[in-house]
């Protein structure tokens, strides 16, 4: 069970996070969590530098560590990464050191002042130590593209119905949601290219 459409009450109960990036400006602000890996991340990029259209990634260390090229090809193609734990903890079920001693094992790697917690899930003494070090990035539309129990077409639905300029949305860049976003990724990019969208990453510096 997750929600599309982040609530407005839960956002402004959390103002520790960043949900969206206020602006008056068509701007988009497509994320892409779990990898990289050789099977979907490429042809992320392929597919965004078709629209000259820059996204955040928020990586998993050990994916890093194993593909450090095409880590190193989101960085040089002007995009941004983001600390993802380094085995894709939940903070839920994870004891607080250990879950800060894997946050920081991935900043080794990824050299970056954004974090997403996997699954969106933190404990409030974990969030306490990361928000004096990181910005918290979480989001507004959570596409649905590794849910399998939906079509492709509804994933894309939740997507064209919920964002709005300044939109935070999530997609994954998995083995998982691979069927998914290769339908949804390319039909987002075209519908608001269209519509004089522009697509931006989130400074990781």
């Amino acid at each position: 069970m997750y929600v599309v459409k982040t609530p407005q009450f839960i956002q402004a109960s959390l103002p520790a996070y960043t949900w969206r990036i206020p602006t008056n400006e068509p701007a988009l602000y497509l994320t892409f969590d779990d990898g990289p890996i050789p099977d979907v991340t490429p042809w992320v990029l392929d597919t965004l530098q078709q629209y000259q259209a820059k996204a955040t990634f928020f990586c998993v260390g050990d994916n890093v560590r194993r593909h450090l090229a095409i880590y190193n090809r989101i960085l040089a193609e002007g995009h941004s990464v983001g600390n993802h734990t380094y085995n894709h903890l939940n903070g839920w079920r994870t004891d607080t050191r250990v879950y800060l001693h894997n946050v920081r094992h991935c900043l080794r790697l990824v050299q970056s002042k954004l974090f997403r917690p996997p699954y969106g899930r933190i404990m409030p003494r974990q969030r306490a130590f990361l928000q004096r070090h990181f910005r918290i990035i979480m989001w507004d539309v959570l596409s649905g593209d590794f849910d399998r129990s939906i079509t492709a077409q509804q994933c894309l639905d939740n997507v064209l119905k919920n964002v709005e300029p300044g939109s935070i949305v999530v997609l994954h860049d998995s083995l998982k949601a691979e069927q998914h976003l290769r339908f949804v990724l390319p039909a987002v990019l075209a519908y608001y290219a269209k519509a004089g969208f522009s697509f931006r990453a989130i400074d990781h510096r």
